[in-house]
């Protein structure tokens, strides 16, 4: 199985991340594709991805959320409270390593945008130009984008903005993750072609289940997004890649297909997309 979407080069893994690799392998898991969400952790994904060539992979990106003013430290993420300006010469540095991947994860969250009814529209405007030159960069080393799309809650609205930046973008894939679109706009991503990443909030609620259907299985892909979101059986636990398993197991039951069939899908989705 493979986890396309993990953080376990966070620091909330330094007491265990050789066990959590371990348990990764022994759970069938073999491979795990470290996602950057700034500069140090993508320098720490590339770190973790030399160390443990056969299972792990870099991506390198910068994460939506860090342009905020009123940036929120994540200490799972980070254990410096210090926020990071994004340098696009920074990450190109960085993103030439052939350890890495793909490019993200970089897009749009619109999710705590809006006060009191009132849109920051300057952030998004920002945000959109931070995501805009991640997607030249991959364009320019033709490294797939793994990207980050949160709407405002109730809405498609971060996705319709994502829709009309990268519709016409098919020189690379496009993959978002965890991805919680309206069942109308799953349909327009599936005829441009783009991919999707599924974590283990399936397990537990329903709402993803129609996109799933609709979402051709040579375009899924399976992940955990550690520490975060641990699927059904582990719910309030920290999330890690040998919990993919479950997730997996779920979309083979909403897809109708056996767990065999979906293994090999995403096996199959996962080379074609990233080269592993």
């Amino acid at each position: 199985m493979i986890d396309a979407h993990t953080h376990i080069q966070f620091p909330v893994y330094d007491a265990e991340r050789e066990a959590v690799l371990a348990r990764a392998l022994a759970a069938g898991v073999a491979k795990m594709i470290a996602v950057g969400t700034q500069g140090a952790t993508s320098r720490a994904a590339i770190d973790l991805s030399v160390a443990n060539p056969k299972s792990v992979w870099a991506t390198v990106g910068f994460h939506p959320n860090h342009l905020d003013s009123a940036w929120h430290h994540d200490k799972s993420e980070l254990k410096d409270p210090f926020q990071e300006k994004f340098e696009i010469g920074v990450l190109a540095e960085l993103a030439r390593h052939p350890r890495v991947v793909a490019i993200g994860e970089c897009g749009l969250d619109y999710y705590r945008l809006s006060v009191n009814g009132e849109v920051n529209t300057n952030l998004r405007i920002r945000q959109r130009e931070v995501f805009q030159s991640q997607v030249h960069l991959a364009l320019e080393l033709k490294k797939p984008l793994m990207i980050h799309c949160r709407p405002t809650k109730g809405t498609d609205d971060a996705y319709e903005d994502l829709f009309s930046m990268l519709a016409q973008v098919t020189a690379i894939p496009r993959v978002i993750h965890f991805y919680v679109g309206s069942p109308q706009m799953t349909r327009r991503f599936v005829e441009a072609g783009f991919y999707f990443t599924f974590g283990g909030v399936i397990t537990f609620s329903h709402d993803y289940d129609e996109q799933i259907r609709i979402i051709p299985i040579d375009r899924i892909l399976s992940e955990t997004d550690a520490p975060y979101v641990a699927p059904l059986t582990r719910r309030g636990k920290r999330n890690e890649p040998a919990f993919i398993v479950e997730t997996v197991q779920c979309l083979a039951e909403i897809k109708e297909v056996s767990l065999m069939e979906m293994e090999r899908s995403i096996d199959r989705n996962v080379e074609e997309i990233f080269g592993i």
